[in-house]
């Protein structure tokens, strides 16, 4: 037992024991067990990819990715690109998948040159990568021509809308296969868990190579690394390209299975909830494995899934949204002053 609780540690053990009582108090509150466990099974599937993408820089010792709103608008142009070519099913998912990955090394490349050039402060300079490649393509997405009737503002304007519905294109590409149907409210999306299993297993083997073994020795100790004859910019620059393709490829996961494409503001913040899931799942600022992007990404989206609805449920009231921003938030504060707290 003492084991156990060294190796995962009392944050991991205490949120999951949370999370269990949250379930258990369920039925007692009129909240499903099984339509809450399939939203959160569900939720894991779509942001498995993008919390994935945090370990390839932590493990190069780039540190926490908050610069992936880039591989997100990478997947962003992709998708829109695929829709404007008209392409639908499985197919138009691999044509987005197909464009967006020359964009995200394109940009990745940018990103850890940038990078190589203010080493030890990574984080917060990807911060402001993140934010401003943001607000950058605020504007593209007005001026970019676009002229799909599906995307664009009212009939024949110019210019992108804030939310573009994938329905009818590659709504549920992954997700649609091999599905899971148990009763009316209990729904696995196999086909989508076993694309985010075969991501995971290619970023398990590549780290098993002797490229990636030499990028996590550049995370460990770049001076050794260095005096071994391995370029430790170059790996540097490899890992920030493999997060940003990652990051590109997951927000067309996600896209399939929530349905829209989200422009302009939307991919803002999304780097701070996979970096709290993938520190909440064991990660530290220079390693990180495949168990902590599963267990975080498990836990952090069961709290955000389990805590509205029980809540609601208990104060017979709709604080839905005030509660997800008030716990999804709260848990990226717990995440982020827990490691600088390990860090000192």
């Amino acid at each position: 037992m003492q084991k156990f609780i060294e190796d995962a540690g009392w944050p991991r053990i205490i949120i999951g024991l949370f999370l269990c009582a949250l379930f258990i108090a369920a039925p007692f509150v009129g909240v499903r067990i099984d339509a809450s466990l399939s939203d959160t099974l569900v939720r894991v599937g779509m942001n498995g990819i993008l919390v994935l993408a945090m370990v390839p820089m932590i493990q190069s010792g780039c540190g926490l990715n908050f610069g992936l709103p880039l591989g997100i608008i990478s997947g962003l142009l992709g998708a829109v690109t695929s829709i404007q070519i008209g392409i639908r099913g499985g197919v138009g998912f691999l044509i987005a998948a197909t464009i967006a990955i020359p964009i995200a090394v394109v940009l990745g490349w940018l990103y850890g040159q940038l990078l190589n050039r203010v080493k030890g402060d990574e984080m917060m300079i990807a911060t402001y990568v993140g934010f401003s490649s943001v607000a950058v393509m605020c504007i593209a997405w007005l001026l970019l021509p676009y002229t799909s009737p599906t995307m664009i503002w009212g009939y024949g304007g110019s210019g992108l809308r804030t939310t573009i519905s994938v329905e009818g294109f590659w709504l549920n590409a992954l997700s649609k296969y091999v599905k899971i149907q148990i009763g009316e409210f209990f729904y696995v999306p196999v086909g989508m868990f076993v694309f985010f299993a075969t991501i995971a297993f290619l970023v398990w083997a590549f780290f098993r190579t002797k490229v990636g073994t030499a990028m996590t020795a550049v995370g460990s100790n770049p001076e050794f690394a260095r005096a071994s004859g391995i370029n430790v910019d170059r790996m540097r620059t490899l890992s920030v390209i493999l997060s940003t393709v990652l990051g590109a490829i997951g927000i067309l996961v996600y896209e399939q299975s929530f349905g829209f494409i989200q422009l302009y503001m939307g991919p803002f913040y999304m780097a701070f909830p996979a970096v709290a899931a993938i520190l909440l799942g064991g990660a530290s600022v220079n390693k990180a494995s495949i168990i902590n992007v599963v267990v975080g990404t498990f836990l952090f989206q069961g709290i955000l899934t389990m805590t509205p609805s029980v809540i609601n449920s208990v104060m017979q009231t709709d604080m839905s949204e005030v509660i997800r921003i008030i716990v999804s938030n709260g848990m990226i504060l717990y995440a982020l002053t827990r490691k600088v707290v390990v860090k000192r």
